[in-house]
């Protein structure tokens, strides 16, 4: 899901692995005055000077490879991490060991808060690309929030708009069939594509269909029939990984009420 603009960054993370959960060396501080994503992370909306406090904290940035993970189910919590570049899978592994998905962050988003509660992370976060984060000690941002009352209102923001995405996964799960699921992921992917600037109707579905499938309860053979019927109208074109939107209005039909606008964080 990172467009075709990274490709030069990428490459750079290809050419200079970090193991997972180690800071990469050789890389200068953050600058969130900077930072393209200001408008998705916890930043925005403060000022210069506020951003310049917080830069300085912001001072570790983490490769994770691709198929490695960030953190994973009981490790401690220490810190949160806004996705710079690359894509996640949320899992949890259930007792026989299979493994349940419960979201797809990507660049934007933040990774992290399921732990804030238990001062233990619930999930794994497993990189679908080599991605790289920022990252943010949670006590030291909790130190800025109580002088900065933007951040902390941001903070909520975030926290609120990822309940607000439960809520519209849970209404999904319960109330539509298997192509109108498939449809309004696509639908919702396509539109946090576009809020990050990137192409909302040609991107690379860089999860499996079987990881479709647990995110949307359905089976990896239900979720291709699904994929191949809105081939078979015309409303999609996928090549292996890449898909293309052929009929937007179409597509957003067959979804119907799940494909609502969610909340910006």
């Amino acid at each position: 899901m990172t467009p075709g603009g990274d490709r030069a960054t990428r490459t750079a993370a290809a050419a200079d692995p970090v193991p997972a959960g180690r800071p990469a060396t050789g890389i200068p501080p953050i600058n969130c005055l900077d930072c393209s994503l200001q408008s998705l992370c916890l930043v925005e909306g403060l000022n210069p000077q506020d951003l310049d406090q917080l830069s300085g904290m912001v001072s570790t940035r983490r490769r994770v490879l691709r198929g490695a993970a960030l953190f994973r189910a009981g490790d401690r919590f220490e810190a949160v991490y806004p996705i710079r570049f690359g894509s996640f899978k949320s899992r949890v592994l259930t007792p026989d060991g299979r493994e349940q998905i419960i979201d797809f962050p990507i660049r934007g988003d933040l990774l992290g808060f399921d732990a804030v509660s238990s001062n233990r992370f619930q999930s794994d976060a497993i990189a679908l690309e080599d991605a790289e984060v920022c990252v943010i000690p949670f006590e030291e941002l909790e130190a800025i929030g109580r002088r900065f009352a933007p951040l902390q209102q941001r903070l909520h923001r975030v926290l609120s708009a990822e309940i607000v995405r439960d809520q519209g996964q849970v209404m999904m799960l319960g109330t539509l069939g298997a192509e109108e699921r498939v449809a309004a992921f696509l639908v919702n992917l396509s539109a946090r594509l576009k809020q990050r600037g990137f192409s909302p109707r040609e991107f690379v579905l860089r999860m499996t269909r079987r990881e479709v499938g647990s995110y949307l309860a359905l089976s990896l053979e239900t979720v291709s029939r699904a994929l191949s019927k809105l081939q078979e109208r015309g409303v999609i074109r996928l090549a292996l990984k890449q898909l293309t939107i052929l009929d937007d209005a179409r597509l957003r039909t067959i979804a119907g009420a799940a494909c609502a606008p969610q909340p910006s964080p």
